[in-house]
């Protein structure tokens, strides 16, 4: 090795451990790479086990608690300093005041931790009921307080809880002298049992009065209507229908339990019971009567445009029928307690894409509505809708068929026929019998003076034709004839008839031509020939 390159290695090495000996306390200086610290668990909120939270759940924990006759955890719901059997016993009276007069609306509670903020003044304030006494009515008011570890819960109101020993005394009495609760007591039905058999025996005994209500009074009716309509009118075989039977069974159901001394749980479930039947009951009734307006406007319907008439019908009566149901399954959530507004927006959402799918489709059939509404097109009408002339052979509602005179059929869009302009060629009251006819130059004026009374006489006489149309005037010197032209209108049965008419009477001035001594012209020229000594023209 050369002494130059055991220098270079040496100043290579040199500058290796300088710069060592810089970067070394540098990085011992650096701290080192702590770990992120987690981010703290978030503390579950706190919860109430006893479902307080929200005033159903108030509501329906404490009727529950009472009702297994725990009353030391039904105090728990009570906005009270009381404790002990004194706690106790209020909870005792506020359950027997509430099953026996508590509305039984239990679903309409408000089950949101806010409540129903009905009143934006007392956001903390919440009514679920209102219960009935001699001095006037009493509201049934949940509260809203802090609770240490728990955080915000429901609890009937102190306010609510003062009234109860006076409310207790009063429903304890009016039990002890109903009518009802003495009969029911004599017929050695206990509790349970009366609440389980009474309302579907009431049911049932009623549904029976109904069908033999149905028998008499169908027969009655039927011969009343028969005597005003003079047989006209057909009466239904059943006045009181299936839904009309159930309707007023849920009439009867919700009387029966205002009536009897029934819990507040029975109360509830027949009442919602009650109410779906009612929904039900209801819808079918409009949909009953869906049909019978259907009918009637069938009944109606032109016989030009039966087909599409009963289609649109059709189609009428499926979409308020779905409308019916739609508010129906609506109303029905509602009274269960579930909130349709999210599958509300969905279905929104899905009809504009629908709408924007099928916008060609729903354009020709609301044309095809407005066609059958109009009447401006007809089955049987021969018309011209741009260079198509044919007759109308279907109308649908989407497109209309024509025949063409080829006796092909031509499918047209509605919406085409709607915004186009229509020439109906059967719907002519009179028939235009217009033509020009070319007499020869050599005619006299006499002979086209006698031409021209002549057919004036002819067509004047005609039965077929309107006399204050008539027009036969000598109005042009053509090309290669004298022109006549011949103005009237027809009255004729159809374009067929028109057509025999037309031809006599060509015939007929085809006479009056030939008797005045004249011709009919026909396309001519005249050459001449110069003649070359003279220049001039010369005939050939």
């Amino acid at each position: 090795m050369t002494d130059g390159l055991r220098l270079r290695h040496t100043i290579r090495l040199g500058v290796c451990l300088v710069a060592l000996t810089i970067v070394a306390p540098a990085a011992a200086q650096i701290p080192p790479a702590v770990p992120a610290a987690p981010p703290p668990a978030q503390a579950d909120a706190p919860t109430d086990a006893l479902g307080r939270t929200t005033p159903r759940g108030t509501a329906l924990g404490f009727l529950n608690s009472a009702r297994k006759d725990d009353n030391a955890v039904a105090a728990q719901y009570l906005e009270t300093r009381l404790t002990g059997d004194a706690a106790e016993t209020l909870a005792h009276q506020l359950f027997v005041v509430l099953d026996a007069r508590l509305p039984a609306r239990l679903g309409l509670i408000s089950d949101t931790p806010e409540g129903s903020r009905a009143n934006a003044l007392t956001p903390d304030r919440e009514v679920i009921g209102t219960v009935t006494r001699d001095s006037g009515p009493v509201d049934i008011v949940l509260r809203r307080v802090e609770r240490a570890k728990i955080g915000p819960v429901w609890l009937f109101s102190r306010e609510t809880l003062d009234a109860m020993p006076e409310l207790f005394d009063e429903v304890t009495v009016s039990q002890d002298e109903s009518f009802v609760v003495r009969a029911v007591r004599g017929t050695g039905l206990r509790g349970g049992w009366f609440d389980w058999l009474s309302v579907p025996l009431a049911v049932a005994a009623f549904y029976v009065a109904t069908l033999l209500l149905n028998r008499l009074l169908t027969p009655l009716f039927a011969a009343i209507l028969r005597r005003i309509s003079k047989g006209t009118l057909q009466f239904p075989a059943n006045l009181l229908s299936i839904p009309a039977r159930l309707l007023l069974v849920a009439v009867v159901v919700r009387w029966i339990i205002s009536t009897l001394p029934l819990s507040l749980l029975m109360r509830q479930s027949w009442s919602t019971a009650a109410r779906l039947v009612t929904l039900g009951a209801i819808t079918c009734l409009l949909i009953q009567l869906n049909g019978v307006i259907a009918r009637f406007i069938h009944r109606r319907i032109p016989r030009t445009a039966t087909a599409a008439g009963t289609a649109l019908l059709h189609v009428l009566r499926r979409v308020a029928d779905t409308v019916v149901i739609f508010f129906a399954v609506f109303a029905t959530l509602r009274l269960l307690g579930i909130d349709p507004t999210p599958a509300l927006a969905g279905l929104g959402v899905g009809g504009i894409a629908i709408a924007l799918a099928a916008q060609k489709t729903l354009e020709n059939v609301i044309a095809g509505a407005s066609l059958v509404v109009d009447q401006a097109v007809r089955v049987g009408d021969f018309l011209k809708v741009g260079e198509i002339v044919g007759e109308v052979d279907h109308i649908g509602l989407r497109s209309t068929r024509i025949r063409t005179m080829d006796r092909t059929i031509v499918s047209i869009p509605n919406s085409q026929i709607a915004n186009a302009s229509l020439e109906t060629l059967s719907a002519r009251d009179k028939f235009w019998f217009r033509h020009v006819i070319g007499l020869r130059y050599e005619t006299t004026p006499e002979q086209l003076r006698r031409i021209v009374a002549e057919i004036q006489r002819l067509l004047a006489g005609e039965p077929f034709i309107d006399p204050s149309s008539v027009r036969v005037r000598f109005f042009r010197l053509g090309a290669f004839s004298l022109d006549v032209e011949l103005f009237a209108y027809l009255r004729a049965r159809d374009w067929n008839h028109f057509l025999e008419i037309q031809e006599q009477l060509l015939f007929a001035i085809t006479t009056l031509v030939e008797r005045a001594g004249a011709q009919i012209a026909f396309p001519s020229q005249t050459m001449y020939v110069e003649n070359k000594e003279t220049g001039a023209p010369v005939a050939p």
